[in-house]
């Protein structure tokens, strides 16, 4: 399973659920238990605990991760595929951005069902539809190049927000509703430090480098991969050169899918 840090979490996190119409099929407002699976540093959990008057408990593998999570919600150390929780101990377990990094997808939400005794939702994306809009010309076809070879190199199915419903099946879980929800993320001035830090990032070609095994478990050949670096370098100067301007602009739309099951003999009412 992939690691990430605490920065990166809170980055392409940040201002997810402004607006929280996706999450209406979960039915916060009365719940009475949660648990956030995969809760990291506990973005996700910290909007459940507005919205719910319910318990809110975040379960994570990365102990470091936890550390910032507790600041704002109870936490438990634990693996998604062997919850430290008995059975029906949650009437809402949830996970965001999980499912996509697990090898056995499936089996994690049948450990869902397992200890929830009424529903299960995964928010997964679908990051081939990732989109990318940029005053950059370049920018855009660089992205999706870069983006379709991660796609066909990495291990797990990072696209599966789409297909979450025949995961569901499979965990024996009936599917209530799906919604899609996009999250926009949007660069323009005034430039953050995040901003200008990104910029740097593509303009030394660190970005794509952190990336470099995954793109080149694909298709992706190191002639492929030397050449798309160059141009992503010198797309990346011509950003920092716009972004002296007060010129550049960019944004991205991540597609993510709301999917709400519920596990087998919980009533139709709860």
């Amino acid at each position: 399973m992939r690691e990430f840090s605490a920065e990166y979490l809170r980055r392409t996190r940040e201002g997810m659920w402004d607006d929280r119409a996706a999450l209406a099929p979960l039915r916060l407002e009365s719940r009475e238990s949660v648990l956030d699976v995969g809760c990291g540093t506990g973005e996700l959990s910290r909007v459940i605990v507005e919205e719910s008057p319910g318990t809110v408990v975040g379960c994570d593998v990365d102990r470091d991760l936890l550390a910032t999570a507790r600041e704002h919600v109870s936490v438990v150390a634990g693996d998604a595929l062997r919850l430290p929780f008995p059975d029906d101990s949650f009437d809402l377990v949830v996970c965001q951005a999980l499912l996509i990094n697990l090898p056995e997808p499936a089996a994690a939400l049948s450990e869902f069902a397992r200890v929830s005794r009424e529903l299960v939702a995964a928010i997964e994306p679908d990051n081939a539809q990732v989109r990318v809009e940029s005053s950059v010309a370049s920018e855009s076809a660089l992205s999706a190049r870069a983006r379709e070879a991660y796609v066909e190199g990495v291990e797990t199915d990072v696209s599966l927000g789409a297909d979450a419903r025949e995961l569901f099946a499979e965990a024996a879980l009936e599917v209530l509703e799906s919604r899609r929800y996009d999250h926009e993320r949007r660069i323009e001035p005034p430039y953050g430090e995040a901003a200008l830090a990104d910029a740097r990032r593509k303009a030394t070609g660190a970005g794509l480098e952190s990336d470099r095994a995954t793109l080149l478990s694909g298709p992706m050949d190191e002639e492929d991969y030397d050449e798309l670096r160059g141009e992503w370098r010198e797309m990346g100067r011509e950003v920092i050169d716009r972004m002296g301007d007060g010129a550049y602009r960019r944004r991205e739309v991540v597609p993510f899918h709301v999917t709400v099951g519920r596990v087998a003999g919980a009533s139709p009412g709860e």
